[in-house]
C-alpha cells in the first residue's frame, strides 16, 4: 500500500510543491520506502511508497507515455500481468502502476472495470483537463477529498488534508451517525466539508471546478440469483476463493497471514498452504489474557495443520492506555472497536516478519456469519411489537443479559431500516436523540433501504455498504498502515463478492447454521471441532477492564470538566452508564467504549489542529 495526495486549483494559481510535500509527509507511515512530488501549473500530486511490486522501479507520481497523463496510485492490481500482455504500450517498468496508465490510454476511465485488486488512485489527463479518482469496488482502500470554489484536494487519509483546510471543524451531524454505526458512513466524515469517495465509485474533477461522482460497479441484484444445489454452491465458492488467494499472493516481498483460529482465517491459511505446497508461510495471532475470549489453542491447531511458522502477541490494558491516542490520530476518527488496538499490535508483530499479510475480513458480511443473520426475518416482522415495552424490558436486564439487550434495542426501533441498523448500533435512535438533544438533521439509511430480495439478502447488502466499508475495512487499512504493513482480504476479491450475492440465502444460513457455505468448504481442509465451535470473534475483555485498570480513565475522560462528550451529550445519562457498569448491574462496555473513543479522538484533533 501507499499514500496518495493531490491538489487542483481552479483560480489559476500554481500548486505549491512544498504544500504537497507537507501533505505527503503526513502519510510517511503508509509509504516509508520512497517519496515523490509532481506539479504542473494548477495541478499536483504527491506519493509515499511501500514497495511491494517492482521494488527498484515504478517511482511515483508517474507520467504516462507522451507525458499527457500522470498518476498517483495506492494499492495492488493483482491481474496486472494479464493486462500488460493485452496492451500495446511502450512499458518502461515491470510494475502495476504503469499498467494503470496503459489501461487508461487504451480504454479511458471505463478501464477501471478490467482491474482486479484493491486500489485508490488519481489520474490527471492534460488533454481533457479532467482529473479522475477511483476507489476499489468494496472499499478496501480509502480516498478522501475536500472541495471549494477555489481548490480541490484529495488524500489517502484525512490528516493529509489538514494543511489545506481553512479551519477544521467537527461535523456535529456526524455524531448521530457515529452513535448509530460506530463510524461515519460514506460520503460523510467527522470533519465538515471533508468527504470520502464511496466504495466502487469514480469521481471526475473538471477545470471549471465541477465534480461528478458515480458508481462504476454495484453488487448483483436479486434478479441475478443462481439456481444451484447447495453442494454445487460450495464448489463455486471453492473455485472463486482459490483464484482470489492465488492472486493475493502476487508480490515481490514475503506474504504472511493472520490466523485467529476462526473458520475464515484458518480457511485462507489452508488455501495459501495448498498454493505454496506448505512452504514459507508465517501466521500471526493475538490473545488478551482472558480465557473467555482466548482462541490461541485453535490458532495453534490450525497453524499445525497448515504447517506455518506461527507467532503470537498478548494484548493488555496497558496497551490500550499507551496506544489509544496515537491510533486515534492514525484512524482520523474515534476507534470504532476495541479490537482496533489489538489489530495494530498484531500488524506490528507481522511487520517484523513480512510486508504483506492476508486476512479473513469480509466473509461474515458476504456469507452471513454473525448470529444476527438468523433473525433477519424477525427483524422485519418486529415492527408489530410495542417498542416502548421492549425498551423498558431492555433497561431492566442485568449485566449477564448483554446479548439480549442488543437484540431488544434492535427490534424496538421504529422502522425496518432502523431495526437492521440497530443490531450493530451502540445506542438506539431513542437514546441518540436523548443524548444529543434531538433527532438527526440528515439520514444515512439509504443502504438499509436500497437492498433487494429476501430479508437476509437485504441485511447483507446494508452491512457490506456500511459496517464493512466504513468500519472494518477502515480499521484494517489504518491499523495495518500504522505499522507500514499491507493488508489483503481474499474474501473481498470482487469475483467472490459477486458470487456471494448471486448465491441463494439458503446456502448462507442453513438449518440455523450461519455461514454454512464457508464452513462446508472449510471441512475439506480443517477438523470439525474448529469449524463447529461457537463464534468468538476478535473480542477484547473490556467489561472487566472497565471495572478494573481502565475504570478511573473512563470516569475522568467522560465526566471531567474538559470533556467534549460531557459538554456535548447529556452528562447525566453518561454518568448513569458509567455507574451502572462499575457497579456490575449492567454490561455497558460497548457504549462506554464508543463514548471514550469519541473523547480520545477529539482531544487528539484539538491538540493537532486547535479545533
Amino acid at each position: 500500500m501507499c499514500g496518495v495526495v493531490g491538489i487542483r486549483r481552479f483560480d489559476g494559481a500554481p500548486v505549491d510543491p512544498e504544500l504537497l510535500a507537507e501533505m505527503g509527509r503526513r502519510l510517511h507511515h503508509r509509504g516509508p520506502d520512497a517519496h515523490g512530488v509532481w506539479c504542473s501549473g494548477s495541478v499536483g500530486f504527491a506519493h509515499t511508497r511501500l514497495s511491494i511490486i517492482d521494488l527498484e522501479g515504478s517511482a511515483q507520481p508517474m507520467a504516462g507515455a507522451g507525458e499527457h497523463t500522470h498518476i498517483a496510485f495506492n494499492g495492488e492490481i493483482l491481474n496486472y500481468r494479464e493486462l500488460r500482455a493485452q496492451l500495446d504500450y511502450p512499458f518502461t517498468t515491470s510494475g502495476d502502476t504503469e499498467v494503470l496508465l496503459a489501461v487508461y490510454q487504451r480504454y479511458g476511465a471505463a478501464g477501471v472495470a478490467r482491474l482486479r485488486g484493491q486500489f485508490a488512485y488519481a489520474i490527471h489527463d492534460a488533454r481533457t483537463g479532467e482529473t479522475h479518482l477511483f476507489r476499489d469496488r468494496l472499499g478496501i482502500l480509502p480516498l478522501y477529498y475536500w472541495a471549494t470554489d477555489r481548490v480541490f484536494a484529495f488524500a489517502s487519509e484525512i490528516k493529509a488534508l489538514l494543511p489545506v483546510l481553512d479551519s477544521p471543524r467537527v461535523d456535529t451531524a456526524s455524531l448521530h451517525d457515529f452513535l448509530a454505526h460506530r463510524s461515519v458512513p460514506a460520503p460523510y466524515t467527522f470533519l465538515t466539508g471533508v468527504r470520502k469517495v464511496p466504495q466502487g465509485h469514480h469521481l471526475v474533477v473538471r477545470a471549471d471546478g465541477t465534480l461528478r461522482i458515480e458508481p462504476f460497479w454495484t453488487l448483483p441484484s436479486a434478479q441475478e440469483t443462481l439456481r444451484v444445489a447447495p453442494r454445487e454452491a460450495v464448489g463455486l465458492l471453492d473455485d472463486a476463493l482459490r483464484a482470489s488467494v492465488r492472486d493475493a499472493l502476487v508480490a515481490d516481498v514475503p506474504v504472511g497471514a493472520y490466523l485467529s483460529g476462526g473458520v475464515d482465517s484458518s480457511l485462507i491459511c489452508a488455501l495459501v498452504a495448498k498454493q505454496r505446497n506448505g512452504e514459507g508461510l508465517h501466521t500471526f495471532s493475538a490473545a488478551f489474557g482472558d480465557e473467555r475470549v482466548d482462541e490461541t489453542q485453535w490458532a495453534r491447531l490450525a497453524a499445525g495443520i497448515v504447517g506455518s511458522d506461527h507467532h503470537e502477541t498478548i494484548i493488555t490494558p496497558e496497551n490500550f492506555r499507551d496506544d489509544w491516542a496515537r491510533l486515534s490520530w492514525h484512524r482520523d476518527a474515534p476507534l470504532s472497536e476495541p479490537a482496533d488496538i489489538a489489530v495494530f499490535r498484531l500488524a506490528e508483530l507481522a511487520r517484523a516478519h513480512v510486508k504483506v499479510v492476508l486476512s479473513g475480513e469480509g466473509s461474515d458480511e458476504l456469507f452471513a456469519g454473525y448470529p444476527k443473520y438468523r433473525y433477519a426475518r424477525a427483524t422485519r416482522a418486529a415492527g408489530a411489537l410495542p417498542s416502548g415495552a421492549l425498551r423498558r424490558l431492555e433497561q431492566s436486564l442485568p449485566a449477564r443479559g448483554a446479548k439480549l439487550s442488543i437484540a431488544l434495542r434492535a427490534i424496538s426501533e421504529p422502522s425496518y431500516a432502523e431495526r437492521m441498523r440497530g443490531w450493530f448500533a451502540p445506542f438506539s435512535s431513542h437514546e441518540r436523540a436523548r443524548l444529543l438533544g434531538g433527532p438527526p438533521h440528515r439520514s444515512v439509511l439509504e443502504p438499509y433501504r436500497d437492498g433487494t430480495g429476501d430479508t437476509l439478502r437485504r441485511m447483507l447488502y446494508a452491512d457490506v455498504h456500511t459496517w464493512l466499508a466504513d468500519n472494518l475495512l477502515e480499521r484494517g487499512d489504518r491499523m495495518s498502515m500504522a505499522a507500514s504493513l499491507e493488508l489483503r482480504p481474499p474474501f473481498l476479491d470482487h469475483r467472490v463478492a459477486e458470487l456471494a450475492f448471486r448465491l441463494p440465502s439458503s446456502v448462507k444460513v442453513r438449518g440455523g447454521v450461519t455461514k454454512w457455505i464457508v464452513k462446508e468448504l472449510a471441512r475439506q481442509h480443517l477438523p470439525a471441532g474448529l469449524i463447529d465451535r461457537p463464534k468468538v470473534g476478535f473480542k477484547v475483555p473490556l467489561d472487566t477492564w472497565f471495572r478494573g485498570g481502565l475504570r478511573e480513565m473512563a470516569f475522568d475522560l467522560l465526566i471531567g470538566p474538559s470533556s467534549f462528550v460531557g459538554s456535548t451529550f447529556d452528562a447525566a445519562a453518561v454518568r448513569r452508564l458509567l455507574d451502572a457498569h462499575a457497579a456490575g448491574t449492567r454490561d455497558e462496555q460497548p457504549r462506554i467504549w464508543t463514548l471514550l473513543s469519541l473523547e480520545v479522538w477529539h482531544r487528539e484533533l484539538r491538540a493537532n489542529t486547535g479545533a
